[in-house]
């Protein structure tokens, strides 16, 4: 395939996990996880979250691994073989779909990874600690407000894609995500030892079972798992198609979601805690991250120094994920429209800072990625998962499944992933129907 000439393959299994990892791991898990935690009974919260990631990483993940392989290229080409084995045309072109999803979360996601860097390098030069927070983010997050940190994320993203696959993603992966995993362990460490940091624990983890009983739980739940591990149709996809014919998908799928899920956990016991050790109160989203943690680090004995761990942590799980949105765009232009890979990655790149520069604004950043990630990164995805399970059949994609198995899979598989295909599909529902579950 086209784009195996000219980004080439993972190298390795742990390099394979750890870029699936690098997507999977963001914003997210940082400032909606925690909060939700607290928000829907504590650690009951925890029940479904469980349930719900090992449902999607088993069947959601795999799939999409799995057809990526399969095909060997992108979203539009995969889709395409699965319409031309049936008989059936323009499959490259429903495959826009789930890209165009990813693309949209690009364009908004380049915002905050900008926004991110320009408090890392802030936080080291004592600028986020010295200056009143509210007034320091809402100086940033405005018309224009953070042009040269947003454009250094884009064009740091596009470097690395321009490396291939194995010399720059798998590279800047395994280097990434085990420092992000390191400094906020080292975060999380800290904030233990801060006088009062136990109410932030008792938030997080004191079950209250009754909300096991109230169905907005689940739909949360579900939501934030859904959301978490990336499952949108193009972007594991497509990290898929660069693995190995001997890697184990499932297994890699499942350590795939047991990081992200320890990630998302170390993100609540480092930032919940020293949020309450000083008496402010959890939000979630851009405040919590901007305006409620420079607070803390403000406060705390050598703040200066854990602000820069954690901006520095926080950008690591953003740029990674940025990479993955953008590969899976890019890949689409070489394998379709035959541009260079050189050529493809420069022109997603203009698109994705041409399109953001004008949603460096909060409200018009905040009402772009709600409205691509309620109604089509969910689309995408369910139309992906039709598209494995049912257009496919299950008998391809299993067979593609148990290639680096010992153990092929039972029939108890099919029952899970035609229900996780429902499951998808109630994601989109309910997402549209509460305004955003994830």
């Amino acid at each position: 395939m086209e784009h195996k000439r000219t980004a080439g393959q993972f190298a390795s299994s742990a390099g394979f996990i750890l870029a699936a990892v690098g997507s999977a791991v963001g914003m997210g898990n940082i400032w909606l996880f925690p909060y939700r935690i607290g928000q829907y009974g504590g650690g009951a919260f925890l029940v479904p979250y469980f349930i719900f990631v090992a449902l999607f990483s088993y069947v959601g993940l795999s799939g999409e691994f799995g057809l990526g392989r399969l095909t060997g290229t992108g979203t539009s080409g995969s889709f395409d073989y699965v319409l031309k084995k049936r008989g059936k045309k323009g499959g490259s072109v429903i495959g826009i779909l789930p890209l165009l999803g990813v693309l949209g979360i690009a364009i908004g996601y380049s915002v905050v990874v900008g926004w991110v860097l320009k408090y890392a390098v802030g936080s080291l030069t004592g600028a986020v600690l010295t200056n009143e927070p509210q007034a320091y983010f809402d100086a940033m997050a405005v018309d224009f407000g953070s042009i040269p940190w947003h454009l250094i994320a884009v064009v740091l993203t596009a470097a690395v894609l321009l490396m291939g696959v194995k010399d720059g993603i798998e590279k800047i992966s395994k280097f990434m995500m085990p420092a992000f995993f390191i400094l906020f362990f080292i975060i999380a460490i800290r904030v233990a030892f801060l006088p009062g940091s136990w109410e932030g624990y008792l938030y997080l983890l004191t079950p209250d079972w009754s909300y096991l009983g109230k169905f907005e739980t689940w739909v949360m739940a579900m939501g934030q798992a859904f959301f978490s591990l990336s499952i949108n149709g193009a972007g594991m996809l497509i990290y898929g198609s660069y693995m190995k014919k001997s890697e184990d998908i499932i297994h890699h799928s499942v350590m795939t979601a047991i990081l992200d899920t320890i990630a998302a956990l170390l993100a609540g016991f480092a930032i919940i805690p020293a949020v309450f050790a000083f008496g402010i109160s959890p939000s979630s989203g851009p405040p919590l991250m901007f305006v409620t943690l420079p607070q803390v680090f403000q406060n705390m004995p050598m703040g200066r120094l854990f602000a820069v761990f954690f901006f520095v942590s926080v950008f690591f799980a953003g740029i990674t994920s940025l990479i993955n949105m953008m590969e899976a765009c890019s890949e689409a232009l070489s394998s379709q429209l035959k541009f260079s890979r050189r050529l493809a990655v420069c022109v997603i790149a203009v698109v994705v800072f041409g399109v953001s520069i004008f949603l460096e604004a909060l409200p018009k950043m905040g009402a772009w990625l709600d409205t691509v990630t309620i109604y089509i990164a969910p689309f995408g995805a369910l139309l992906c998962a039709v598209f494995i399970y049912f257009i496919l059949g299950m008998k391809d994609i299993k067979a593609e499944l148990n290639l680096g198995r010992k153990k092929p899979l039972g029939r108890s598989f099919d029952v899970i992933a035609y229900f996780y295909v429902i499951v998808a599909a109630a994601v989109l529902v309910l997402g549209i129907y509460y305004g955003g579950i994830g």
